[in-house]
């Protein structure tokens, strides 16, 4: 009976020590995949209800930055700011669409001249973030991410 008192001890020890080692094994499986991931790309891009959510990432890019173009012009043709002088410059805007769907302007840059003749610029393009159409998020391996654009808007009094 003590043989197999120490014998159930002994494999007893023995499983715990399988299961540690089973741990570490999974936990070196989830750092390599970790690893693995590109962080700095998404598997698809935001879309918005025109855009196809099957086509390729090329196709998806261009329809999403196509729809935003689109939509900063008209709002921005439709807006009542004016240039005091003659402009043609190219203002990059660099905003976070948000996990869910939501977006956030980080900056605008641009020259002091644009700062300067058209003070509520800012507020023209927040106002045409938050006037976008519904839009599901970026994915990456199927969960919704924040992630950040910049696109370029091009200025013309012309």
């Amino acid at each position: 009976m003590r043989n197999f008192s120490i014998l159930c001890l002994l494999c007893l020890l023995t499983a715990c020590d399988w299961s540690a080692k089973r741990e570490e094994k999974t936990q070196e499986l989830v750092d390599q995949e970790i690893q693995a991931i590109d962080w700095e790309d998404v598997d698809q891009y935001p879309l918005f209800a025109d855009c196809d959510e099957l086509a390729g990432k090329p196709e998806q890019k261009k329809c999403f930055m196509e729809t935003l173009l689109r939509h900063f012009s008209k709002t921005l043709q439709e807006s009542d700011l004016v240039l005091e002088e003659a402009v043609k410059d190219t203002i990059f805007v660099n905003f976070r669409m948000e996990d869910t769907g939501a977006f956030t302007l980080i900056n605008i840059k641009n020259d002091e001249r644009i700062s300067q003749q058209v003070p509520g610029f800012r507020n023209q393009i927040e106002k045409s973030l938050n006037s976008l159409p519904k839009i599901e998020p970026a994915l990456k391996r199927g969960i919704p991410v924040s992630a950040k654009f910049r696109i370029p808007i091009v200025l013309s009094s012309q």
